[in-house]
């Protein structure tokens, strides 16, 4: 039985209409507000988890969380209930899916500038004092609804205030895009650990792979210093100073990191509009104006019917 084909349900004055996606912890469904008359996005405490006390309070956290947040680039929280025992929040439903969707399907420019939308968009946790801990494709949705595409944050289930990050903590999040210091429970970390993060993702983006297989949290933090994520500008025919960025990006030093993830995005921007350069490392040529066309190609025909003559 596909999503769309899921026996319709109803929660409170919401109709659920499909599941969007599912974790450990909660499902999201694609819902429907009769009352507003718009789909909404609907997300489920699952049901072993309910009698949880501390996950119940973690769950009902990240509905404040977002529901504290207001900014364009934050998916916010309408609505707040319990259903049969099972907390549930009610979010803007966004069209477009989620930036994993799109690994492998898009321009390397274009991967450039998603990858900085959702920099401005974590930086905007950043400046309420938050650090998310779980960025990753899956976790930030597009917005195409208006022919463009503008990036969201969401899924503060893993989220932490600054000022709590510090010293022991146990270690969440998604072991392929942890930073270092965030996998080892015994340091503390900043929100440069969620530029790490985005710097796996803008990889992953741009080249359709992820820098480095870490499978557990563990891997990340036996990694050696010494091993590097493999250039990619050349083969994409971008500027190489983006190896470099994502080089600091994901330095196992945070201090060698982008200070910001603010600064992380402004210099992805920047690389998106640089000139666009072949794998020998030289400028590609491209749209020439038509006239200019014309001459080389007569240009070139004359030269060729010269030589030709020449050695008759």
């Amino acid at each position: 039985m596909t999503a769309r084909q899921q026996p319709e349900r109803e929660l409170g004055r919401y109709r659920l209409d499909h599941v969007l996606g599912s974790g450990a912890f909660a499902t999201v469904w694609k819902g429907y507000d009769p009352e507003l008359d718009t789909g909404v996005a609907i997300k489920i405490l699952a049901e072993n988890w309910s009698v949880n006390a501390d996950v119940r309070e973690r769950f009902l956290t990240e509905a404040r969380l977002l529901r504290r947040i207001e900014s364009p680039q934050v998916v916010r929280v309408h609505d707040v209930g319990v259903a049969e025992d099972r907390p549930f929040f009610v979010m803007d439903y966004i069209p477009g899916g989620t930036l994993a969707d799109l690994i492998g399907q898009l321009e390397p420019r274009d991967a450039l500038r998603l990858a900085a939308q959702a920099a401005y968009a974590v930086q905007v946790l950043h400046v309420e004092g938050i650090v998310h801990r779980d960025i990753k494709p899956t976790n930030l949705l597009v917005d195409d609804s208006d022919g463009g595409s503008r990036v969201l944050v969401a899924d503060l289930g893993s989220a932490k205030m600054l000022a709590d990050a510090s010293g022991l903590t146990v270690t969440t999040g998604t072991p392929a895009y942890m930073a270092p210091e965030q996998a080892d429970q015994r340091g503390g970390f900043d929100a440069r650990a969620d530029v790490y993060a985005l710097g796996v993702m803008a990889y992953e983006l741009a080249s359709g792979r992820r820098p480095f297989d870490d499978v557990s949290a563990a891997a990340v933090m036996t990694r050696s210093a010494q091993v590097r994520a493999e250039p990619i500008a050349r083969g994409l025919g971008l500027d190489p100073e983006l190896d470099a960025l994502l080089t600091a990006a994901l330095s196992r030093d945070p201090g060698q990191r982008p200070t910001t993830a603010a600064d992380l995005g402004d210099r992805l921007t920047a690389l998106s509009a640089a000139p666009d350069r072949t794998p020998s490392g030289r400028l590609r040529s491209h749209n020439w104006p038509v006239p200019l066309v014309v001459v080389a190609a007569v240009l070139a025909f004359a030269l060729a019917a010269a030589a030709a003559w020449l050695l008759r």
